[in-house]
């Protein structure tokens, strides 16, 4: 099954330095006070450093905090974590919520299995594992341990991102990541013995990894930065070829040396039958290039099949020549198409599943087509055949999110889960043949999805724009206004939020919380020109649809301000800190995650020049600078304002949106804010954006979100 790398490279790639020395103990730190009524802040220092954009200069005083290299830095965050944390420990309840969120997360998780040569393999989870363990079995035989990732480090920081068999299942690559950096190491084992065959590659930076028969693979990834590899610009991506029991250093570039080829996101795919080398080009995070080259072919040339970063097209299969593309190039919410690799240009494609009112995710398995639609952020599936002709429609358990169905042509049974906010996640069998489907594995957590309602309502926007949001709480509360609510958004990079369940979120709602989340624009939920509306000059209709949100829900009464908290991260970081400097009335908590909150400088760090297509630069036009200057978190805090009570969270080791972007932000609220409420930063110290979070760091973490949270509502007790 392809994997469209660059597809996940790129979704990541919005979502490794010297680490800072972070020995110095608090009386080492004596940085100035003031105080702020209950909270004493350290004063941050400012600088001097002045920037001008189109004859208007601009301020920066905490500059020098983006230096993640120095000890003053690192003094700083050691200094922020010891004020925060001190704050953190007179919350009465902070240790009950952590305990309640160690017990609902102590139950077995595990997946899917799958097949690879002579193994079936899945992922397992005893219970509060801070990795999931890779086992296998031969034949029906005993099950072993494969691969342990708890073991890769000592306090779980390390992690696996990715793994890749070759096509007979004997050799395996998979990624490994250090303090959740982006960057990546690519570590080879023979599947049989588990032994290492070969020195691990490294500097591996969003990348997929594509054998080729046994004798190697394809991975890409930049030149390593000079400097700081965790804040540095990273701007030219390349394919490589890997052949086994070789140097990394003789790896031969397969696409992106030239200045012809240069491009922020490149991935390369193999089709299934070894004959098609497929190169995915992109200058940012929507829309690509897509080239193809015959290998059986010596000295071939790449061939073009879409040469603009107009649209965002794949390929999912091929037979012999015949290969299946899917693409939203004149389709919006994409369709299926087919043409012949030996002339692929768009003007010779023929539909297969043609475009419908509703956006569709398309995977395959069993020989057949799976086409998941989202209805209003709820999954419909049809399966077809490759001719193009509807098999059935999939009756799902219930109304939520179905994820799955991929699989070999070969396979007559495939797996899919179902979930929503309410229902923890069931992996059920599906027969490609009958379509039956029956229930594979049931999840073992210990809450009671009967007891919750979650509804799905409608509401209005500043524009008169229809917006969904689906709203989880306890069965039978009262709207009275007076129940905690967290609400949770997102809002760009056509990334659709459905349905779906979370132990700590179910923590949450066991304490009489409301968890709304709304599928405001910018996302991807109604297709194409649903994100367009929530980019560039457009990216106010974004903010708009989260204050409506929170109007909602005070409105109908689920809430009311002092018991309202937004929450968002990474592009949601900038949602929720562009929020609370609009409309620092409207809530009582924010709770902005990884944030992109400097938005004048964002595309200067690591890949950040690559979210151009939603955000636009501050270099582009005066009236690019200006419109993204007006909302900019950073540079809309205001001397005399009360904020809400805020807490930023971030990872010390973030390469994707680096801590600087948080660090100032809070400086700049910690300097500014008026009144009774704190304004804190949590740094997780070796950490980065997310992906492979240990379970115990995940514990910690919501304990004190849920904690500060409450606590800042006015909950004395639980």
């Amino acid at each position: 099954m392809f994997k469209h790398t660059l597809a996940c490279a790129v979704i990541v790639a919005l979502s490794g330095c010297s680490e800072p020395t972070n020995t110095v103990t608090q009386e080492e730190v004596k940085a100035p006070m003031k105080q702020v009524n209950a909270v004493i802040y350290p004063e941050t220092k400012k600088g001097d450093v002045v920037d001008t954009y189109f004859e208007e200069a601009v301020s920066d005083p905490y500059r020098w905090l983006e230096d993640d290299m120095s000890r003053e830095t690192a003094d700083w965050v050691k200094t922020q974590n010891n004020l925060t944390f001190s704050y953190l420990e007179q919350i009465p309840y902070r240790d009950k919520l952590k305990q309640r969120l160690e017990k609902l997360m102590n139950y077995e998780k595990i997946g899917a299995p799958f097949t690879e040569g002579d193994y079936t393999y899945f992922y397992k989870n005893d219970g509060l594992q801070n990795q999931y363990v890779l086992y296998r079995s031969k034949d029906g035989g005993d099950v072993e341990v494969f691969l342990d990732p708890n073991k890769f480090s000592e306090d779980g920081t390390t992690s696996m991102s990715g793994l890749s068999f070759s096509k007979d299942g004997s050799l395996l690559a998979y990624q490994i990541s250090e303090g959740g950096s982006d960057w990546r190491k690519i570590i080879v084992i023979d599947a049989h013995t588990k032994e290492q065959v070969e020195e691990a590659l490294v500097d591996v930076k969003f990348s997929g990894i594509e054998w080729l028969g046994n004798e190697g693979f394809y991975y890409s990834s930049y030149e390593k930065p000079k400097g700081s590899e965790l804040s540095a610009k990273t701007d030219q991506h390349k394919a490589y070829y890997h052949k086994l029991g070789t140097a990394q250093s003789a790896d031969s570039v397969v696409f992106g040396e030239t200045d012809e080829q240069k491009h922020r996101y490149v991935g390369a795919d193999v089709t299934h039958d070894g004959r098609y080398l497929l190169i995915s080009a992109s200058t940012s995070t929507s829309g690509n290039k897509l080239f193809i080259k015959d290998l059986t072919k010596e000295n071939s040339e790449f061939v073009t099949v879409v040469g603009n970063t107009d649209s965002d097209t794949s390929v999912i299969d091929n037979e012999g020549s015949k290969l299946f593309l899917v693409t939203n190039l004149n389709a919006p919410n994409k369709k299926v198409v087919t043409v012949d690799a030996s002339n692929p240009s768009p003007e010779n494609w023929v539909d297969l599943i043609p475009e419908t009112k509703n956006v569709l995710n398309l995977t395959k398995g069993g020989d057949t087509f799976f086409a998941n639609y989202m209805v209003d952020a709820i999954s419909q599936v049809k399966q077809y055949n490759k001719k193009g002709k509807l098999i059935r429609e999939i009756t799902l358990p219930g109304v939520g999110t179905a994820r799955g169905f991929g699989g070999k042509k070969d396979q007559t049974t495939l797996y899919y889960s179902f979930t929503n906010y309410k229902t923890p996640g069931t992996t059920y069998t599906f027969d490609v043949a009958t379509g039956e489907s029956g229930v594979y594995r049931k999840s073992a957590i210990d809450f009671n999805s009967d007891d919750y309602t979650s509804e799905q309502v409608f509401y209005t926007s500043k524009d008169g724009t229809k917006i969904p949001m689906v709203i989880t709480y306890k069965t039978g509360i009262k709207l009275d206004g007076s129940n905690p609510t967290i609400l949770y958004g997102y809002g760009g990079f056509n990334i659709s939020l459905t349905p779906s369940f979370s132990p700590v979120n179910a923590v949450w709602l066991e304490q009489g919380g409301v968890y709304a989340v709304a599928n405001i624009r910018g996302g991807g939920e109604y297709g194409k020109d649903w994100h367009n509306a929530g980019t560039k000059l457009q990216k106010q209709n974004v903010f708009d649809d989260f204050i409506a949100a929170a109007e909602y829900l005070k409105d109908k009464k689920y809430t009311s301000k002092k018991r309202l908290a937004l929450r968002g991260g990474s592009n949601g970081g900038l949602l929720v800190g562009a929020v609370m400097t609009q409309r620092p009335d409207l809530f009582q908590v924010a709770l902005p995650a990884v944030g992109v909150l400097d938005m004048l400088r964002y595309h200067t760090f690591t890949a950040g020049a690559g979210w151009a297509y939603d955000y636009g630069t501050s270099e582009q036009s005066k009236e690019m600078f200006e419109y993204i200057k007006g909302y900019s978190p950073l540079h809309n805090v205001k001397a005399g304002v009360e904020y809400p009570a805020t807490m930023i969270t971030t990872g010390d080791h973030d390469d994707r949106v680096v801590p600087s972007h948080s660090f100032k932000f809070a400086a700049e609220l910690q300097a500014k804010q008026t009144g009774n409420n704190p304004t804190l930063i949590r740094i997780e110290t070796n950490a980065g954006h997310g992906a492979g979070t240990p379970t115990s760091k995940t514990i910690e973490q919501y304990a004190d979100i849920f904690g500060f949270t409450l606590y800042n509502m006015g909950v004395e007790s639980l």
